[in-house]
């Protein structure tokens, strides 16, 4: 049996559109964490956009209402071949087995496996994704609408830590409660 930690890489990006291709991610990044809460290290990195790629004019609406975040995601921006083979670096210095945390896994982890193929060529999560919002499900033994944010116990959340919609702030933020829920579920049900 694998004895390896797990290390939970709690990842956040930002996008121009809903798929990668057509396109582009424009900021990543990660917070990776041992399952007693230890931070071992962040990545974070602003994306140029794909050759050919554009940007979609719903997405491009729902930027505008956060036009910090906006201008946080474009400043030094790097090729995405650059960022991809220095993330993954940064990931083989992580010694464990990697787990994508993400809310939704859904989302994150198809644009990063995307950038991760196509530009590297590896896969260093495997198919490994951990979706916090389903985990919530499961602990709260409730239906899947009732995760939102909204419906969530505030003892699981960190309220030094908003949500901005700038990549790190919310990788650090979602990594952070995802690892108060899976503390607190593995001391026995939640209420």
């Amino acid at each position: 049996m694998n004895r390896e930690p797990e290390i939970y890489v709690s990842t956040d990006i930002e996008a121009d559109g809903p798929i990668p291709g057509p396109h582009s991610m424009l900021s990543l990044a990660s917070a990776a964490y041992l399952a007693d809460g230890t931070l071992l290290g962040t990545y974070t990195a602003n994306l140029e956009t794909l050759p050919g790629a554009g940007p979609d004019e719903r997405t491009m609406a729902w930027w505008r209402g956060f036009p910090d975040a906006w201008a946080a995601c474009r400043r030094e921006t790097r090729a995405p071949e650059h960022v991809m083979r220095d993330y993954l670096g940064w990931l083989k210095t992580l010694s464990g087995r990697l787990v994508f945390v993400g809310w939704p896994a859904s989302w994150d982890f198809m644009w990063v496996y995307w950038y991760l193929v196509r530009f590297t060529g590896e896969r260093p999560f495997r198919e490994n994704a951990l979706d916090v919002r389903s985990y919530a499900m499961g602990m709260r033994k409730t239906e899947f609408r009732q995760t939102s944010r909204t419906y969530l116990p505030k003892r699981w959340f960190d309220e030094s830590m908003p949500h901005t919609h700038v990549a790190l702030d919310d990788a650090r933020e979602q990594g952070t409660m995802f690892l108060n829920m899976h503390a607190e579920n593995l001391k026995g049900p939640a209420k």
